[in-house]
């Protein structure tokens, strides 16, 4: 059951995504951002150098940390997958680029992320639904 300290954590995640550079962060992974292979998405996921690089960069572990609070205990699930699907749609997004990658280093993409979707019926729901919008669904 949520409590006021898990609404308290939400509003304060909220007021995080409305920061500039992160609200820009997003913008270019959820939008602009359209990889069509493996290669072009790793043209941004490992030029370290580079500003579409850190955008990457700090949306993934924002998203991470969050998922991180959920399956930690720290925030109520219910509430928080209510409160926004953001991060699951990224991991729907991207995470079929990432299959081989993680058979070879044995490192999972949005490793908190994927826990999540896995322990949580309402996670997996919206897994699904993005894959299903994004047509990466399996048929």
């Amino acid at each position: 059951m949520a409590t006021a300290a898990d609404a308290e954590l939400v509003l304060k995640l909220y007021e995080m995504r409305r920061e500039e550079t992160l609200r820009k962060a997003r913008r270019f992974i959820i939008f602009d951002f359209q990889p069509k292979t493996v290669d072009e998405l790793r043209m941004v996921s490992r030029d370290v150098g580079s500003q579409h690089n850190a955008a990457w960069r700090q949306v993934i572990s924002y998203w991470e940390l969050a998922a991180s609070l959920v399956l930690r205990g720290a925030l109520d699930p219910d509430l928080y997958l209510d409160s926004n699907g953001e991060g699951i749609l990224i991991y729907a997004k991207f995470h079929h680029f990432h299959v081989e990658t993680e058979k070879q280093s044995g490192n999972p993409f949005m490793r908190n992320t994927a826990a999540m979707i896995e322990k949580y019926p309402v996670a997996a729901k919206l897994h699904e639904g993005f894959l299903r919008t994004l047509g990466l669904a399996k048929t």
